[in-house]
């Protein structure tokens, strides 16, 4: 899936998703031709208040249990990964869409382009920014790139605790992210538009696609105005109003399995669109090796680790910025 990532470095082998939850890390083998398996996967529970998505306060609350909730997951893992790729939440960091007509031939240029695009309505300065960008729907009005902008501190209090339990995170990205690229790998033919809302306890984020490609993104923390319904309410005006819509192909949930009153979260995605909504199932995606039944509040909680693990089987092919 094409989007953007915090941090680049070769493929990691592992990818390990922190939440207000809890830990989860996931080993994936395999490839797109023979299929992917989960050959290991361990989940931790965090105890509330360790980690607090935001973007401009403090994440990591209590470090020291975060890096032992990490130590925990490597037992349970079977072994300490050297380096790993990192699923943040969505509340860290701020994702924008920037058009233009003209895209600049040299990578410098267009990167002062975006960064100056972005100072409009930044909500940290740009020079603690860790920025990242890709190439998304290319129309008749121009080139559209996917922004992420956090700040370089806030995503560093989760590399620092992954580095203290002994592993190097040498890759950050986003959670819904993951969760599409999981859906992504389950169903290659998607190509029309489709809709996840991903539900967390922290909030909800809501992401309209085109195929591969993500048209719209828009996060909200729990606390903040209006409920899921409202937030529902207003993607679907902007996909019909400003995306030309004529309808999803799917609508798709993750995280209700691990969410207090996911049921209701589902009747009101259903009411407010006028259709059913389907689960997200990581296991379209992968199998595992250990062939056990795994309960749906498991298969929840490894999801965007597992989408972060099967992009990176396949990092490269997908023509990233």
């Amino acid at each position: 899936m094409r989007l953007p990532r915090l941090l680049r470095t070769p493929p990691p082998a592992v990818a390990v998703d922190i939440t207000p939850r809890h830990v989860a890390a996931v080993e994936v083998s395999g490839s797109r031709a023979g299929g992917f398996l989960v050959i290991r996967y361990a989940v931790q529970p965090l105890a509330a208040g360790i980690v607090v998505p935001s973007l401009n306060a403090s994440n990591v609350t209590r470090p020291e249990e975060l890096t032992q909730a990490l130590r925990s997951v490597w037992e349970r893992f079977g072994h300490r990964p050297r380096r790993v790729a990192l699923v943040v939440p969505d509340g860290v960091a701020k994702v924008s869409f920037v058009r233009f007509q003209q895209v600049p031939a040299r990578v410098s240029d267009l990167d002062e382009l975006i960064r100056f695009q972005l100072k409009k309505a930044a909500p940290f300065r740009i020079e603690e920014s860790q920025i990242s960008y890709s190439k998304g729907l290319e129309t008749a009005e121009g080139q559209q790139f996917v922004v992420v902008q956090a700040r370089r501190d806030l995503i560093g209090e989760y590399e620092t605790a992954c580095q203290a339990s002994g592993a190097t995170a040498g890759l950050v990205d986003l959670a819904t992210f993951n969760v599409a690229n999981a859906v992504i790998a389950g169903d290659p033919t998607l190509r029309d538009d489709w809709l996840l809302v991903h539900v967390t306890p922290g909030g909800a984020a809501l992401a309209i696609h085109r195929g591969r490609d993500v048209a719209f993104f828009r996060h909200r923390a729990s606390d903040g105005d209006g409920g899921l319904g409202d937030l529902v309410h207003q993607t679907a005006m902007f996909y019909q109003d400003r995306l030309g819509g004529s309808g999803f192909s799917r609508v798709l949930v993750a995280g209700g399995a691990r969410v207090d009153g996911a049921q209701t979260a589902r009747v009101t995605i259903e009411t407010r669109l006028g259709r059913a909504v389907e689960d997200v199932d990581p296991m379209k995606a992968v199998g595992f090796a250990d062939r056990s039944s795994l309960p749906p509040d498991l298969v929840d909680a490894l999801t965007a680790s597992i989408g972060l693990a099967i992009a990176q089987r396949t990092a490269g092919t997908d023509g990233d910025v």
